[in-house]
């Protein structure tokens, strides 16, 4: 009976005839999800044991657990009017999120204006056998749902798609399962878009491939050579922190050997990411030794003089202009300025990456490419900006750099020329 709810009576956390639809699964026959109690009734009369209902309401997480308890596979018999349809589209988005490696949903769609019972009176139980054995997998019924009824015929369009479905298979909690259904999306999207406008592709009847296209047989496209603008992209630098971890020994080296400057960046310094145990260990120190007569060795006591002596001896530490010129503050300051926007900036990027990567596991797409190719744009600009180097490089009339140590002796030297006629000159 459909009694109200109590303390005892839940019915989101029950299914109508489970327990005989138990039985009749566990001697092989496959499970059935209809909508209510009366399309319970007509498909066990007919034959189908194994069907269960929800109790008067719409399919709850828990419910869904208890028919994956029954069987791997259950298969939603939905009518096939528009309510069926919006059961169905709700209940991919709440399944979704559960989906594990040989744990899914079917779906059989009864005809327009049919339900069970209605189909079986009027074509007998053949006719329903029929619909179950047409049972369709949800990434197709989750296809249909986003491009049924839409028309595509603008990279923006196509682009909207592609965030939709993006969205959608990232609720999905299993890797391996997310990635599966990525390569089916891709598939489903080839055939929409793949063919040019005048269908002259390299697909051959058989549904494989011509020589020099996709293999025959496979799904799986050849991969390309990778372009030049591929090879400097994002995507052939992501994950390497050798230019932050110079870029960070470089501060640290800064401010310990003109720590004037330190007050001016503290907020910044606080908030600051050190990608190696050793910097995060001197960067602590220096804000723990702040206002220190001797920084230096104030901090060489926390960390040990190890640490100092292998921040120091690096190269590139050795040569840059706050190193060599310690106590000059406006050199200092610049600098400090100019790396920490730049740390910033590469990582605020390397997120960017991170979300690129994580969609390429499941839906790659033309907007994928434009956002990796913005995001290099970004981070080309940042490292390579107007302002920087300024402390190091001077620029010239025609755009080029020009060393500033190298630029000021040139010009002493010219300064320092003389030019006199000679009076015996010959011709």
């Amino acid at each position: 009976l459909n009694s109200p709810e109590t303390a005892l009576f839940d019915k989101g956390h029950t299914l109508y005839n489970m327990g005989p639809a138990r039985v009749a699964a566990g001697k092989g026959q496959p499970l059935l999800v209809a909508e209510g109690y009366m399309d319970v009734i007509a498909l066990s009369e007919a034959g189908f044991g194994a069907t269960v209902a929800p109790l008067g309401t719409a399919i709850t997480e828990h419910q869904v657990r208890l028919m994956w308890r029954i069987a791997p596979e259950p298969i939603i018999a939905l009518d096939g009017d528009k309510a069926g349809r919006r059961a169905a589209e709700r209940l991919i988005d709440l399944a979704l999120p559960l989906l594990e490696a040989g744990q899914s949903l079917r779906f059989s769609i009864l005809p327009q204006g049919l339900d069970p019972d209605d189909l079986i009176r009027a074509r007998g139980p053949q006719a329903m056998q029929a619909v179950i054995d047409a049972a369709r997998p949800m990434v197709q019924l989750l296809w249909q749902r986003e491009t049924e009824g839409k028309v595509f015929d603008s990279p923006e369009r196509k682009a909207a798609l592609d965030k939709r479905l993006r969205a959608v298979i990232r609720t999905i909690s299993d890797p391996s399962v997310r990635g599966h259904y990525g390569e089916e999306i891709k598939r489903l999207r080839w055939d929409l878009f793949g063919q040019g406008a005048g269908g002259n592709d390299d697909r051959t009847q058989g549904g494989g491939w011509k020589k020099g296209g996709w293999k025959k047989g496979s799904w799986k496209k050849p991969p390309a050579p990778a372009l030049p603008s591929t090879r400097a992209s994002l995507l052939a630098t992501a994950g390497d922190t050798v230019t932050a971890e110079l870029r960070e020994a470089v501060i640290l080296a800064t401010l310990l050997t003109t720590p004037e400057v330190l007050p001016a960046f503290e907020g910044k310094l606080e908030r600051l990411e050190m990608s190696t145990p050793d910097h995060r260990a001197i960067l602590g120190a220096i804000l723990h030794a702040h206002g220190h007569d001797d920084l230096r060795a104030a901090v060489g006591a926390q960390t040990g003089p190890a640490a100092l002596e292998k921040l120091f001896a690096q190269r590139h530490v050795r040569i840059a202009p706050t190193i060599r010129a310690p106590g000059d503050t406006d050199l200092a300051s610049l600098c400090l300025s100019e790396e920490l926007a730049k740390l910033q900036t590469r990582r605020g990027v390397e997120h960017e990456i991170q979300e690129a990567i994580h969609d390429m596991n499941g839906l790659a797409d033309e907007g994928l490419t434009w956002r990796l190719t913005q995001a290099a744009q970004a981070l080309e600009r940042a490292e390579r900006c107007d302002s920087e180097d300024k402390s190091v490089y001077d620029t010239a009339e025609n755009g080029a750099q020009i060393m500033r140590e190298e630029h000021d002796a040139f010009s002493k030297l010219l300064e320092n020329i003389t030019y006199a006629k000679h009076k015996n000159r010959q011709n």
